[in-house]
């Protein structure tokens, strides 16, 4: 019993409803990473690919359909196509400079219990909401993956003023002849 294959990809519509499948009809899980080699314990890991350096365990995210709310005819009230996405910061395998960042982050979509909490309902299929949570929740992490360095206070060059108050002086002028002329 050893590790066969892992599967790493980047989340969008499409692969999301293909690994589902997958992960629902394989029966040996040959082509799945073992958390534990024990057959009994079989617990497939599928990575969420932020960025290009980090990735989650998608067994991390915790996904739950829901029926959507608002206007829609007889498929809102039947169908559960809305998605409630919920990831906890602390419990995840996160770097720490990311959780600091993130429980930090003054945002609604994030409890006290730093929890993010997101809702998807926006398409009428449960797949395209499911893309668009895992879209959201990238990008809730990459706003904190970029430390916005700060800002070095410049003077304006010799030039630069010369140039201001060049077009200023030129504006006035043209702003003067508009005046009545005085007699």
């Amino acid at each position: 019993m050893g590790v066969k294959t892992i599967i790493v990809f980047p989340v969008t519509t499409q692969t999301l409803g293909v690994v589902w499948r997958c992960l629902k009809g394989s029966q040996q899980g040959s082509k799945l990473l073992r958390s534990n080699p024990q057959p009994s314990s079989f617990e497939p890991l599928v990575m969420f690919h932020i960025c290009r350096t980090l990735s989650l365990p998608l067994n991390e995210i915790e996904i739950s359909a829901i029926r959507s709310q608002g206007a829609g005819g007889q498929n809102v009230n039947k169908v559960a196509s809305a998605i409630h996405l919920r990831f906890d910061i602390k419990a995840s395998s996160l770097p720490d400079r990311y959780k600091e960042r993130l429980l930090n982050l003054r945002d609604r979509r994030i409890t006290n219990d730093g929890i993010i909490v997101l809702k998807s309902q926006e398409h009428r299929s449960q797949e395209r909401n499911r893309a668009e949570a895992f879209n959201r929740l990238r990008a809730l992490i990459l706003s904190v993956a970029v430390v916005a360095l700060p800002r070095k206070l410049t003077k304006p060059s010799r030039g630069q003023e010369r140039r201001r108050l060049e077009d200023k002086k030129h504006r006035s002028d043209v702003k003067a002849l508009r005046k009545p002329v005085e007699e």
